[in-house]
């Protein structure tokens, strides 16, 4: 076949179709070559009219070596001036046998009719609209992974706040920094170093504040030298309240963990007010039990009975409390003994159980061998000065020679009696109101023989009661403590049993007294 027949077979094609060598010179075109791209004519130089000579250069030698058709695109300009892309399909013409090798191409626009650039623009529009679904997605994932690691910080944030608002003391705010402050700074531990002196001022010159072990004392021991590096090091964070420098947190973080400078400041910040919170009520804590301690009585000794007393406060006071007790030496052969407890806790309840306790001392002295009529002016004394008032109270007289003893109580748990071999009952008796509210009380009055190697044990309220907890539960436990007391003196007996109760919320102050009434070996030796 030559050209002419190239011609003739191709003419009435709908599709544009050419001769070209393989230095791009056009040898024949079909008519419908000119309809493609007028540009596009015999003699023409092929890839001098693309503007991609480069690319079809490369299809031509590949268009040469190929004995099926293969695809291709080229863009030429047309006699306007315009861009025009085809779609080319072009294998060897082994027909030809002129003197360089020649290429026949199929030749179709590449314009909007054209299925394959529809289906193109299709597949670059699902490409696209692909490529942002997935950019969209992998963004929500950022900002749910941010606002996840940002809730679950908030989240560690919160226990260390809840933790530190819930502290009162020293000991408390030490235990929620250690537990919490490392999970709401990202850190493997935390350390701190604290000045006890800035903290809880000295009550006086032998005042030692106690060692609590959860954290360096800056005033006892010599600053810990920093750390720079390796795997000791750790981030030293100052701790400052009110203008006082209290210390520095130590931050021992992670290797590779990321540090927050205004997160870090801000957890710092409320440490050191908890710090200084608890400081300062540590200090009127110790204040108010000093005090406490300072308005109870120094017992006499009483020939015969052996005889001991204790006080504890009550664990988050700071307020004064209400409690007291006393011995009273009526006669040669009649000792009295009190105890009671004011309402509430603070300075006015202080000095109120100071101003009974004198005018019981007075009144005792009068009336002390009738426990009814002490009682009854001791109502009066609170009706007269302390109205609105109220107090309980149990006061029992003790005949030495008779080993009779007869008590009478106002609103006041009842005293227990403790045998020599740990058995136990209360002294129960007629109930009274407590002193202060109800003027005219008659108050009953009951009598017992005390047994030989007894201990009799008058105690307030805070010894038995226990919130949620009902005050059977707090007399049986008493009771059941007392069985471990055979053989011990009153004032072991007083230590078993001011601390035989379970550490519980905010529990009341607790008074003692302790009476041992030993046999009559005992009262002669």
């Amino acid at each position: 076949m030559d050209v002419t027949v190239f011609r003739a077979v191709t003419r009435p094609l709908p599709h544009a179709v050419l001769l070209c060598t393989a230095s791009g010179r056009i040898l024949a075109t079909n008519p419908a070559t000119r309809r493609t791209a007028d540009c596009l004519r015999t003699g023409a130089d092929l890839l001098g009219l693309a503007l991609d000579a480069d690319n079809l250069r490369v299809r031509l030698d590949q268009w040469l070596r190929s004995g099926s058709p293969l695809p291709g695109v080229a863009t030429v300009r047309d006699s306007t001036g315009t861009a025009v892309r085809l779609r080319c399909h072009g294998a060897r013409a082994a027909w030809w046998r002129g003197d360089e090798p020649a290429v026949q191409l199929h030749l179709a626009r590449l314009d909007a009719t054209d299925r394959f650039v529809a289906l193109s623009q299709q597949v670059r529009l699902l490409h696209r609209q692909t490529a942002y679904r997935l950019a969209i997605a992998e963004q929500r994932d950022r900002l749910l992974r941010s606002e996840t690691r940002a809730r679950a910080r908030m989240q560690r944030l919160y226990r260390l706040t809840a933790a530190l608002a819930a502290s009162a003391t020293l000991a408390d705010v030490c235990d929620a920094v250690h537990k919490c402050a490392p999970q709401a700074l990202d850190a493997v531990d935390v350390t701190l170093e604290l000045h006890s002196r800035r903290i809880v001022p000295s009550l006086g010159p032998t005042d030692r504040f106690p060692a609590l072990g959860a954290w360096i004392d800056l005033d006892a021991v010599p600053a810990p030298e920093p750390v720079t590096s390796g795997p000791g090091y750790g981030l030293r964070v100052p701790l400052e309240a009110e203008g006082i420098m209290l210390g520095s947190l130590v931050i021992h973080q992670a290797p590779h963990a990321e540090r927050d400078s205004e997160h870090t400041t801000a957890i710092a910040q409320q440490i050191s007010q908890a710090v200084r919170r608890a400081g300062l009520f540590e200090h009127e804590h110790r204040l108010a039990e000093r005090l406490q301690r300072s308005l109870l009585p120094t017992l006499p000794e009483v020939e015969g009975l052996d005889i001991a007393s204790g006080y504890a406060p009550g664990t988050h006071m700071v307020d004064v409390g209400g409690d007291w007790y006393d011995v009273h030496l009526l006669t040669s052969d009649t000792v009295g003994f009190t105890i009671g407890d004011v309402a509430g806790h603070g300075i006015a309840e202080a000095t109120a159980m100071a101003q009974i306790n004198t005018a019981l001392r007075s009144i005792a002295r009068r009336c002390g061998e009738r426990p009814p009529a002490v009682l009854t002016q001791l109502n009066d004394f609170l009706g007269t000065y302390h109205q609105g008032l109220m107090a309980t109270a149990c006061y029992a007289a003790y005949d030495r020679r008779t080993r009779v003893l007869r008590h009478t109580r106002a609103g006041h748990p009842p005293p227990l009696l403790i045998h020599a071999d740990g058995t136990s009952r209360y002294l129960e008796g007629t109930p009274a109101p407590p002193l202060g509210p109800v003027p005219d009380t008659r108050f009953p009055v009951s009598e017992i023989r005390v047994p030989e190697d007894a201990k009799l044990v008058f105690y307030t309220d805070g010894l038995i009661e226990r919130r949620g907890e009902s005050l059977d539960a707090g007399l049986g436990r008493l009771a059941q403590t007392a069985r471990s007391t055979p053989g011990l003196g009153a004032r072991e007996v007083c230590e078993l049993l001011l601390h035989q109760q379970v550490d519980t919320e905010m529990p009341d102050d607790r008074a003692l007294l302790v009476v041992g009434f030993p046999g009559r070996e005992g009262e002669r030796g």
